[in-house]
């Protein structure tokens, strides 16, 4: 990486992305007062289709939430429609680009050492009835192996314990790896967690790749252009110079307290309470205006779609060769992320059943459930997958279920073994797949019979043909009613 004078400032950052939202109409500023402790949570947790800006919070903050609030947002931070954003995320993460020191930028124009700042007066959310307290759920936590200086970006939830100390959870993945190098050592490992960019960035953190990759490489793919970095004030890593706000602190080694409960992505509080290391804080750099990122959990929320896409790009990258090329389509990532749908034309009988058995054997240890569908099937509308399910499933011949599997940490419904905070923490169960394709093209007879039946003029539009005082109701119909693959188009 070579110094350079500051940030480009066409780059990308929370604040451009807030144009952009607005642009679109898929902003609501919200102007009147809003407790964060009370209030915030409900109001982010009802906002499923537009992003919210609180505009008048304690202390003098504003806050950013639900940005992006659903795939259609995450969508539109690529720049491309929804049926195609996958694939194309997929062909950016062979694209990796180093990012670039520079001297100074956005995040560094307050420097408050501890004492001068308390996390406590910060905007930080409640976001369930049974939290154990305020969380921050967007840090971005950035550490380095020891051994190499590899770094690493990656999500932790950090609840706050005091005006310079928070609870943090590892999951057994690179941080935790990171850690647990530090801790064999007998010494705190530094972090600096970024909160408030450009979703991109959050994109990149929520990529799973291999151990050492440095995410800042994926974020600089994605973004098509190096991410400009800058150096900490009290520890030895490196920053996104336009966030908003960045806090940097240690982890001391063997400490454990009691953390959570959580509203985590699964829609469920209990997966990773218990003993779980701390954070001490030793400074925090941030904009002299700077906008506070809140990020809500649960089903189908932000924290959800922050992972939904890199997960079903990673997949889909995986499944692309798999036989040697299919007739693959896209990939999904279903609701509460332990699932995910593969859309493909089959070639012969049993190809997706392999597809399935390598989406569920990938980088992520997310999936157990893996269903796969034909390009007939709309994989963005819940109905047409189980729609596919009920019509085109044997049982017995389609469904299969391996038993005895290493999975995800935090899906509570399999066997816990171990405790959160130790190296054996993890989840033991098995995984299912379920082809509910029709028969491949070449067995034309028998993929006759699963022809979708499809009206008559599909072309025609129900807006051309409705009164004046019925077109507001025709807008508002949801697109998952009028599906795209029910008119035929």
């Amino acid at each position: 990486m070579t110094a350079s004078r500051g940030p480009d400032p066409t780059d990308k950052d929370m604040r451009s992305w807030i144009r952009e939202l607005e642009s679109a109409q898929e902003l609501i500023r919200i102007d009147k007062p809003v407790d964060p402790l009370t209030q915030m949570g409900s109001l982010l947790y009802q906002s499923r289709e537009k992003a919210l800006l609180f505009e008048n919070l304690p202390h003098g903050w504003r806050s950013l939430g639900q940005a992006p609030a659903n795939f259609r947002h995450a969508a539109l931070a690529f720049g491309a429609p929804q049926e195609q954003v996958v694939p194309l995320i997929a062909q950016r993460m062979g694209k990796l680009i180093a990012p670039r020191m520079v001297e100074t930028g956005p995040v560094k124009e307050l420097k408050l050492r501890k004492g001068e700042f308390d996390l406590t007066q910060l905007p930080v959310h409640v976001a369930g009835q049974l939290d154990g307290g305020p969380v921050i759920g967007s840090g971005l936590v950035v550490t380095k192996d020891p051994d190499t200086g590899q770094r690493n970006l990656s999500f932790h939830r950090l609840q706050i314990k005091g005006p310079d100390k928070s609870g943090i959870l590892l999951v057994p993945r690179h941080t935790w790896k990171n850690y647990q190098k530090y801790q064999a050592r007998n010494e705190p490992m530094p972090v600096a967690i970024m909160i408030g960019h450009h979703p991109l960035y959050y994109m990149a953190a929520a990529t799973t790749a291999a151990y050492g990759l440095d995410e800042f490489e994926i974020a600089g793919g994605y973004l098509d252009a190096p991410v400009p970095l800058v150096k900490c004030e009290t520890v030895d890593l490196e920053v996104p110079a336009n966030a908003e706000l960045v806090l940097e602190g240690f982890i001391p080694p063997h400490v454990r307290e009691d953390e959570g409960p959580f509203s985590e992505f699964q829609d469920y509080y209990a997966t990773g309470t218990g003993k779980n290391p701390v954070v001490h804080y030793t400074c925090m750099t941030r904009r002299h205006d700077a906008i506070f990122k809140n990020l809500q959990n649960g089903s189908e929320m932000e924290g959800c779609v922050f992972h939904k896409l890199p997960m079903s790009a990673t997949i889909f990258r995986r499944l692309k060769d798999v036989g040697g090329g299919p007739n693959l389509h896209n990939v999904m990532i279903l609701p509460g992320i332990f699932a995910l749908v593969v859309q493909m034309t089959p070639r012969a009988y049993g190809e997706a059943k392999n597809l399935l058995l390598a989406a569920l054997a990938s980088e992520y240890q997310h999936p157990k459930v893996a269903i796969a569908v034909d390009a007939d099937v709309d994989i963005f509308n819940p109905n047409e997958v189980l729609w596919a399910i009920a019509t085109r499933v044997d049982p017995d011949k389609d469904v299969v279920v391996i038993p005895g599997t290493h999975n995800h940490a935090m899906d509570a419904s399999l066997q816990e073994l171990g405790a959160p905070g130790t190296g054996l923490w993890q989840r033991f169960g098995s995984k299912m797949l379920i082809d509910a394709t029709a028969p491949p093209p070449a067995d034309a007879a028998a993929r006759a019979n699963f022809e979708r039946i499809r009206p008559i003029n599909p072309q025609l539009r129900l807006e051309d043909f409705a009164a004046a005082g019925s077109m507001d109701i025709v807008r508002a119909l949801s697109p998952q009613f009028f599906g795209s693959r029910l008119l035929g188009r």
